[in-house]
């Protein structure tokens, strides 16, 4: 699998990354049935959030290397 990006939108990272979900949901993000979702991408969900992108990515990549 490619590896996420920052402008790849949450819903698409959890539509196509099993275990994406349970990290966002450990960074506090939870929305992931509202339309936003669909739009909004890794790196504006985390400034929303007063996240590290970097750090979110690192995590969520680290997940998907392991299954």
């Amino acid at each position: 699998m490619k590896k996420i990006t920052k402008d790849m939108t949450i819903g698409d990272v959890v539509d196509n990354y099993s275990g994406a979900q349970k990290v966002l949901e450990g960074y506090g993000m939870h929305c992931f049935s509202c339309p936003m979702s669909r739009m909004e991408t890794i790196e504006e969900a985390s400034a929303v959030h007063g996240l590290d992108v970097k750090e979110v990515l690192t995590k969520l990549n680290s997940k998907k290397d392991k299954e």
